[in-house]
């Protein structure tokens, strides 16, 4: 993505120059450059600030620029923190999911105002007939706006613990691994979480067990 791509958010504080070339273009590469020539995480930026502002959409909603403002702060904090970042990981997504997650933790209240606000918007529709398969589909593929009344009502009943573990999984499209990565704990704990929010979820939903967990 080309870094003069124009952000509603608008850019990290780094400068922002040409890119002197590296041998290792992937995240990492580009941290590790960062560290000497800071405008080289502009690149990291460029690559994945409009995945991480649709994320933080999903979750918060675009009203009030919240989603705006927590993208913006999301790649300050990782810029601030990029000494920290571990090398051996050329995927700087799941920390920046990670970052962001820890920023929406700050907006809970908005966040489930708004998950009981679509679970009202069409008269409070079930899921009656569906399977957990089916409404994660759903969860991954809807616009917020769209979202099943019935799943945004079961979202908002979650913990906010178990709503991170589970969108991580559903709407960033995140793996085991980087989910666990990005939540700073072992994957085996991923792995029981996940199962049991998503034992929960069906309980909230009243829908079979059809398909896989």
């Amino acid at each position: 993505m080309s870094s003069t791509a124009p952000r509603p958010w608008g850019p990290v504080s780094a400068p922002r120059a040409q890119y002197v070339e590296t041998d290792d273009r992937s995240d990492a590469g580009l941290i590790r450059a960062s560290l000497d020539r800071p405008e080289e995480f502009s690149g990291v930026f460029d690559r994945h600030a409009d995945e991480i502002h649709a994320y933080v959409s999903r979750r918060l909603g675009p009203e009030l620029g919240q989603a705006d403002d927590v993208t913006a702060e999301a790649f300050l904090v990782a810029f601030r923190k990029r000494h920290r970042y571990d090398l051996s990981r050329p995927d700087a997504r799941p920390w920046l999911y990670g970052i962001a997650g820890k920023l929406i933790s700050g907006h809970r209240r908005s966040e489930t105002r708004r998950l009981r606000s679509l679970a009202k918007a069409a008269g409070g529709a079930d899921g009656s007939g569906a399977t957990l398969h089916e409404e994660e589909r759903s969860a991954e593929r809807a616009s917020a706006a769209a979202m099943r009344p019935a799943l945004a009502a079961a979202l908002a009943r979650l913990s906010a613990a178990e709503r991170d573990l589970l969108l991580l999984v559903a709407w960033a499209d995140l793996t085991y691994e980087e989910t666990a990565e990005a939540l700073k704990i072992p994957i085996g704990t991923v792995r029981s979480r996940l199962h049991r929010v998503r034992a929960k979820l069906r309980r909230h939903l009243h829908i079979s067990e059809e398909s896989p967990a």
